[in-house]
């Protein structure tokens, strides 16, 4: 068990606590939801690219990145469905990922992508919301209200495989559900949903996910049990280059101290169950009180980095030197 000075513990967790104030989070197994994916694509054939592209798609249910990021894995995901023959079982449970709710930090509904999507199987298809989510406000910009193509989803956090309502916070669709809805070409198990319907032309998504974008949010337990308390905010995928003063500032210094403090992690340390974190290089998440990890894909191991565009720090998978990089150009 690692130990910390209670001192320091509390000196840090009220210099974080005030400007990373803690709220309620809505968030789920996220490995769960492609593990049925993978093992059809290893029946498949898939073999070694199975599980990076498991990976991409999982880590894009954490609240981070870029509004499209699940959307984008699920195409990665439905290009190499085709390649193994066009393989029923993992497109129909690709169709089921990319409805799948992703983590609600702030107990806020999730934007949606404004992209359409590259594969035409995906057309019409978007994530269903979690029940706990304020079906009154979204995080973000606000740009991503309402799906592609549609002017409102009813009722609230419904998606086209579940079109009865929302998803119970932290289950997997795939276990409530077995037929996706297919979207707007399929007039059975579709969403109720207002206005125009997916337009049925495809183009090419931009800004794919990497399997390194494994962003997450580190709740106070693991901060506490670190020794730097306070709870990580939402990642951007930016690489700009942020400036020395404000908030970025701070970013790069809690970034190096979280470093630090997940580097004294073990498999073994005490955790509370959704807690996430970095242990053994790999992106870790507490299940039943114990960490569970996964590796990161050759050459990336996980850290915590400094977000660009607001106060906080992400969870990443990505190499030594990115991570040194972008601490760096915060000054920190």
């Amino acid at each position: 068990m690692v130990h910390f000075n209670p001192l320091l513990v509390l000196s840090a967790s009220i210099a974080l606590s005030s400007a990373l104030p803690l709220q309620k989070r809505i968030a789920q197994i996220i490995a769960d939801s492609t593990a049925d994916w993978e093992q059809a694509c290893l029946t498949a054939g898939g073999s070694t690219q199975c599980n990076p592209l498991s990976q991409t798609a999982f880590t894009s249910l954490l609240a981070a990145g870029a509004n499209c990021d699940q959307q984008n894995a699920a195409d990665q995901m439905i290009d190499l469905a085709k390649q193994l023959s066009s393989n029923a079982e993992m497109i129909r449970l690709t169709q089921l990922f990319v409805q799948q709710p992703r983590n609600a930090p702030d107990s806020l509904q999730v934007p949606y992508c404004q992209t359409a999507p590259k594969n035409s199987e995906l057309n019409g298809l978007f994530h269903c919301q979690f029940a706990g989510s304020d079906f009154t406000k979204f995080s973000g910009d606000q740009t991503g209200n309402v799906p592609l193509g549609l002017t409102a989803v009813n009722p609230a956090g419904s998606c086209p495989a579940k079109p009865d309502g929302p998803v119970p916070d932290g289950v997997q669709l795939n276990t409530l559900v077995t037929n996706p809805g297919v979207g707007s070409s399929n007039s059975t198990g579709s969403a109720a949903v207002t206005g125009s319907s997916q337009p049925t032309g495809s183009s090419t998504a931009t800004g794919s996910v990497s399997a390194a974008a494994a962003a997450s949010t580190v709740s106070a337990a693991v901060a506490a049990n670190n020794g730097a308390a306070g709870s990580t905010s939402i990642a951007s995928a930016a690489s700009a280059s942020a400036s020395t003063t404000g908030f970025q500032l701070q970013n790069g210094e809690d970034a190096k101290a979280l470093n630090a403090q997940f580097a004294t992690l073990t498999p073994s340390s005490p955790c509370t169950t959704g807690d996430e974190a970095c242990v053994d290089d790999g992106f870790a998440q507490c299940v039943g009180s114990q960490f569970t990890i996964t590796q990161c894909a050759g050459g990336t191991q996980c850290f915590a980095l400094p977000l660009v565009n607001k106060a906080g720090t992400s969870i990443a998978c990505t190499t030594q030197a990115d991570a040194n990089s972008r601490i760096a150009a915060t000054g920190a």
